[in-house]
């Protein structure tokens, strides 16, 4: 595993709070010391949590509270910059919503986040307000939209923010909805905290005082927003932010700033293991961790071989602040793998039957559990993560549908098994199950097959209709640069590796998948773009 953090974490011990009140702690005891690198300038705690105060004192004249009403969202449609994580700072020190927004959203997009949230005040790019200029007759919450967060006026006194309850909503997530329109899922300051709280109890510890972390993750999405700048926050490291990634320039950035963490999706360690001067950049570098969408196993080898160190994996959800497994809680990473639980979350795997598969961290010291796996064991049947923690969140926006059930748990519509030592693979989503003849084909394994092949890029499987079996199997493929492989080579390929059912019946080459701003296929929209519906 990693070696431990430089400097172990003085905060660990004392858990509570909110990441407003982690940077008023991280400015209090080193104003000087670095909390932001951007483009090569520092800003230090002191002047970030100065910033933050001005910003504070702003929203809470601009977006006021009103007594009975829930507490004023604050959109925020920026990119990575210094500004976002003012803006989102100051939302959460004044009490405030922060409802984070995708700034390369179109005015559709833009819309239905915006109506749906209720928020008061945008700030944003120039573009946004221009799309914003001609929506706004159908968003009449919307009182005040800003370009940058706002100043205070001029000779007017800081205003007083009272405390805010880690159990009151810090932030709406809007999810990439993959079924209809995007939800807002509401994570509260407790939430946002205990992720943090419990990725701190691994052992070696993953982030330290004297981390630098890179920041190369969009700020809007849950995993660059917490498990990235939330950690920066958390234990009052160091973020080297940029507002775009390229694998050199990011790498680039890591050996002139000693990186000594990064947090990845799949896309980035890709980039990266294609790169000469991997090995030297990531000299510095202690952890790698990929998320957000499955790593293929082969990506990671290409990428462990170049770099000499291996790409740690998590799974999450931004329902689950995000972080709920990760192969740095297992003794050791294994390919393919999203490893385990991370301390204080529990987890099982749920059979269609509703019968527990397997369970983990649900029972008491001293007590074998009877669903573990024997030794010896090939692993369970796949079963749908059924989770449970302080950092899940408590529904969707506005009134808490669809969250944690009232003991506490929750169905993530991801399906996985386990192997004889614990650790966990994904399957697939629960929605996207393909049922040939009676027979249940999980599209990722085949996506894994097609994807082995030297010539494929990238691929992308989705259950048709088919008038006999029910569904069939199709593929979209895109060509790796000079590829020439044809279906009729691929489909001999995937023959030789996949039992007859599960080997597509169309396979269409494309171009380009539609892919989400963090890397995920859009299979929603894949489906209506080709797949006729």
């Amino acid at each position: 595993m990693q070696e431990p953090a430089s400097t172990p974490d003085p905060v660990v011990a004392r858990p509570g709070g909110t990441l407003a009140e982690r940077v008023r702690r991280a400015a209090a005891g080193g104003p000087e010391r670095p909390a932001l690198v951007w483009r090569d300038q520092t800003i230090t705690w002191g002047d970030l949590d100065a910033r933050i105060d001005t910003a504070t004192a702003a929203l809470t004249r601009l977006a006021p509270a009103t007594p009975g009403e829930p507490r004023p969202r604050v959109a925020i449609a920026l990119p990575n910059s210094p500004e976002f994580v003012v803006s989102y700072f100051a939302a959460l020190r004044a009490g405030r919503i922060a409802v984070p927004v995708n700034p390369a959203f179109t005015a559709r997009e833009l819309r239905h986040v915006l109506a749906d949230s209720g928020a008061t005040l945008l700030i944003c790019t120039e573009e946004i307000r221009e799309l914003v200029d001609g929506i706004r007759a159908e968003l009449p919450a919307l009182t005040g939209v800003h370009t940058g967060p706002p100043p205070v006026p001029d000779g007017a006194a800081p205003t007083p923010t009272g405390p805010t309850g880690r159990d009151e909503v810090a932030v709406l997530l809007y999810t990439s909805g993959t079924e209809g329109q995007p939800k807002g899922a509401m994570l509260t300051h407790r939430a946002l905290m205990a992720n943090h709280e419990q990725i701190a109890r691994i052992r070696p510890a993953v982030v330290g005082t004297d981390d630098r972390l890179l920041l190369a993750l969009p700020l809007f999405h849950a995993y660059g927003l917490n498990t990235g700048l939330g950690a920066v926050a958390y234990h009052g490291a160091c973020g080297v932010l940029l507002d775009r990634f390229e694998p050199a320039e990011a790498l680039a950035a890591i050996t002139r700033h000693r990186v000594s963490g990064v947090v990845g999706v799949p896309s980035m360690f890709a980039g990266w293991a294609d790169q000469p001067d991997l090995r030297a950049a990531m000299t510095s570098v202690r952890v790698a961790v990929c998320g957000a969408a499955p790593l293929d196993p082969a990506t990671a080898q290409r990428f462990t071989a170049a770099a000499g160190r291996p790409a740690f994996v998590g799974y999450g959800l931004t329902e689950t602040a995000p972080v709920l497994t990760a192969t740095l809680a297992s003794p050791a990473p294994k390919s393919g793998s999203i490893g385990q639980p991370i301390p204080g979350v529990e987890l099982r795997l749920v059979g269609p039957d509703g019968a527990d598969l397997w369970r983990d961290g649900a029972t008491e010291a001293g007590e074998e559990d009877e669903l573990a796996v024997e030794y010896g064991s090939p692993g369970t049947d796949p079963g749908e993560i059924v989770v449970r923690g302080a950092n899940l969140f408590s529904g969707y926006w506005p009134d808490g549908h669809d969250g944690p059930d009232p003991d506490g748990w929750w169905a993530t519509g991801d399906i996985a098994y386990a192997d004889a030592d614990g650790d966990l693979f994904l399957v697939d989503r629960v929605g996207e199950l393909i049922i040939v003849n009676g027979f249940n084909v999980y599209p990722h394994e085949v996506e894994l097959v097609l994807d082995a092949h030297p010539d494929v890029a990238e691929s992308a499987v989705l259950g048709i209709a088919h008038p006999t079996a029910g569904q069939a199997v199709a593929a979209y493929v895109v060509r790796a640069p000079g590829g020439t492989v044809t279906s009729a080579e691929l489909g001999r390929h995937c023959a030789d590796r996949l039992a007859r059912f599960k080997c597509p019946a169309t396979l269409e080459f494309v171009d380009a998948l539609p892919h989400s701003a963090i890397g995920k296929v859009r299979k929603t929209m894949l489906r209506s773009e080709y797949a006729g519906g």
